[in-house]
């Protein structure tokens, strides 16, 4: 049994380790999804937005970007976890960890820690390319901390979740383009749920990312499409169960031992 001391230097060293990878090769995880997003930014909000005109009483590009920033920290959050873990199953290294004494609530937060902190990072780094294009306002910084924290976890937790029980580096790549994607365009990033016929509003309840980029977006332009209190509940409800499955999931070791 690992004493308390030894089990921060155990939460750190995984932290650190997860950080150190993704800074190493910066152009590959921090570059790519800001100019992805700047891209968003220039055609949606610039070009198409200026024929759109406002919406939810606020000017075209503003609109977006609270959607744009959530979709940074989705995928940040998701594909730092799945493909460090996955690495690490793969290489056999995880089997080491789990050997060790290092409780495996230990090790659940050192790899969620690291995917938080990237989705956070890539977050902010959107949010200022964002100060180009519209200015940022703020409309309450306690929620949008919230839900940018929320986000990552919830993101993060899943990514565990697909590594665990990917079989090859192809089965990382199935959830987030055949489900995260289609989930985040249809979340009302670029358009409010208050258009859609009232068959489709009631089909959008059904997507969680909705509930995430609406509580995002009240927290910057005090603007929601739902529930504000419903969605925090409803938001870390989804992590707190995650993070559950995946606590259980390490415990078993399932599909990561031979």
């Amino acid at each position: 049994m690992m004493d308390t001391r030894s089990q921060l230097t155990a939460f750190s060293t995984i932290i650190r380790k997860e950080v150190t990878r993704f800074l190493r090769i910066w152009p590959q995880t921090l570059l790519p999804p800001v100019i992805t997003m700047a891209l968003y930014f220039v055609i949606f909000g610039r070009l198409i937005g200026e024929r759109i005109g406002p919406m939810g009483g606020v000017d075209y590009m503003s609109f977006v970007v609270p959607g744009l920033v959530m979709m940074a920290v989705i995928n940040s959050s998701y594909s730092n976890v799945v493909s460090s873990f996955y690495s690490a199953k793969f290489t056999k290294c995880i089997e080491e960890i789990l050997v060790s004494p290092t409780p495996n609530y230990i090790i659940l937060a050192g790899y969620i820690g690291g995917g938080m902190l990237r989705g956070v990072l890539v977050g902010l780094i959107v949010l200022l390319v964002s100060l180009f294009f519209s200015p940022l306002e703020i409309h309450n910084l306690y929620i949008t901390v919230l839900v940018v924290m929320l986000t990552s976890l919830l993101f993060a937790a899943a990514g565990l979740v697909n590594a665990i029980y990917a079989n090859s580096f192809d089965d990382i790549s199935i959830v987030p383009t055949f489900v995260l994607t289609p989930l985040t365009y249809l979340g009302g990033v670029f358009y409010s749920t208050s258009l859609l016929p009232d068959f489709w509003q009631g089909v959008s309840m059904l997507n969680p990312i909705l509930y995430l980029v609406s509580t995002f977006r009240y927290g910057l332009l005090g603007f929601e499409d739902v529930s504000v209190f419903a969605s925090l509940i409803g938001i870390f409800i989804l992590a707190l169960t995650l993070l559950m499955l995946c606590l259980v999931l390490l415990e078993k070791s399932v599909r990561l031992r031979n």
